[in-house]
């Protein structure tokens, strides 16, 4: 019978692309990676992996056992969920990938929650504003703002992604606070460039008319916490996400301009690679996070 560990890092090697990413999934060493596929290989008398200095590919014996490797696991978590039916006893470990503003403002919190709640349960959160790659890149679970694309993995959407447009009281002294989408044009805008177009934001009116306004700056930033901190000092009015600048504005560090107007709403997914069983862990843990965005 193969050690379990060494099959999960055959899993975690085959699907990383490099020993070097598959010991930071694994929290171990290259050298650990190696040694433990080493073991499988001298355990079967088989090659799994070919290796050069540059790349490293699954041989045809590899591939078939990396198949079955992965059943073995699932049959395991499948195991484990019938002997922990109650969602409270959750264990084991779960990486998660989340865009950054909302992973720091919203998603922070409820893993301190989970923590609390479930000793045993491990999860690595790990905060990008790409869409990784949930196969290749071993995470279990993602959560995604916007439209999803077509494809075989599982979504939920658990909440919705909130816009307002805001600047700081020094620069509305300077320019004037705009009554309407349209006096934009005549102000200085921060972009966004996590919008696209950046340069086109979306308004709706109270009847429900959706419309862009075309505006312009000489400030373009793709991070949440920059078009934050320019906006503090002055530099022009931002449209971001209410998670970023809701204390700010609360404690009048920022002021919401066009209130009478909606901005950008975004679904939030969580997603999962479709796979014939999904530990319970994955389902708990997606509940959780629902139940902390309506919170």
């Amino acid at each position: 019978m193969p050690d379990l560990l060494n099959l999960q890092t055959l899993i975690a090697a085959a699907t990383s692309g490099s020993f070097a990413a598959a010991a930071k999934r694994l929290g171990i060493s290259p050298a650990m990676v190696g040694r433990r596929i080493q073991a499988l290989e001298q355990e079967y008398g088989v090659k799994l992996i070919e290796r050069t200095t540059r790349t490293q590919r699954l041989t045809e014996v590899g591939s078939r056992f990396l198949v079955k490797a992965n059943r073995i696991i699932d049959e395991l978590e499948e195991l484990n969920d019938i002997s922990r039916p109650d969602a409270e006893a959750m264990s084991g470990r779960l990486r998660l990938s989340a865009p950054t503003t909302l992973g720091i403002k919203r998603l922070a919190p409820v893993m301190a929650e989970l923590a609390e709640r479930h000793p045993a349960l491990s999860v690595e959160l790990n905060l990008s504003d790409r869409n990784v790659d949930l196969v290749a890149e071993g995470y279990d679970l993602a959560i995604r703002i916007g439209e999803l694309k077509p494809s075989s993995l599982i979504a939920r959407r658990v909440g919705s992604y909130h816009f307002v447009c805001c600047a700081s009281p020094a620069y509305l002294d300077r320019f004037s606070v705009p009554e309407r989408p349209e006096d934009l044009r005549l102000g200085r805008c921060i972009l966004n460039l996590n919008l696209v177009p950046r340069d086109e934001w979306p308004f709706e009116t109270k009847d429900g008319e959706s419309f862009t306004v075309g505006v312009r700056g000489n400030i373009e930033i793709d991070n949440g916490e920059a078009l934050r901190m320019a906006a503090l000092a002055g530099a022009g009015i931002i449209y971001v996400p209410v998670d970023l600048v809701a204390e700010d504005i609360a404690d009048g560090r920022l002021v919401e301009v066009l209130a009478g107007w909606r901005k950008l709403v975004l679904p939030i997914h969580a997603i999962h690679p479709s796979r014939r069983f999904v530990p319970g862990r994955i389902g708990a843990v997606i509940e959780t996070i629902a139940r902390g965005l309506r919170d």
